[in-house]
């Protein structure tokens, strides 16, 4: 069934304002864009989640190359990060359809607070 552009555009927004998002703060993109695809597409949160993490990394990918050709990124001091980010998110991926959505919802709350915290007092 073909999509018209109208049926395409909250999409093409909350792809947009996690681009944005991504792109100012190097990550964060998807805190933004899970209420959306909720909201605004109509995704349930379970896949709101699922797809959010497969908006994110090219978005995250495309950050990484302008930070490194302008200077900005370390390779070797985020290798560390990577690996453990790789295994994390290789964890979390075997136990996501594990655990209930009210214990997602939660924990994803949990981590907004925690980021707006940190950027409010840190």
């Amino acid at each position: 069934m073909k999509k018209s552009w109208k049926s395409w555009a909250p999409a093409a927004v909350a792809g947009g304002a996690a681009g944005v998002v991504n792109g100012f703060f190097g990550g964060g993109g998807g805190m933004v864009l899970v209420p959306l695809l909720v909201a605004k597409c109509g995704l349930s949160r379970r896949k709101a989640f699922a797809c959010s993490v497969a908006i994110i990394f090219p978005l995250c990918a495309l950050s990484a190359v302008i930070y490194y050709t302008k200077g900005n990124l370390d390779l070797l001091q985020a290798l560390p990060y990577l690996v453990g980010g790789l295994l994390g998110g290789l964890v979390g991926g075997k136990i996501f359809n594990k655990v209930p959505v009210v214990w997602l919802k939660r924990v994803f709350a949990l981590l907004i607070l925690y980021g707006a915290w940190s950027a409010l007092f840190q």
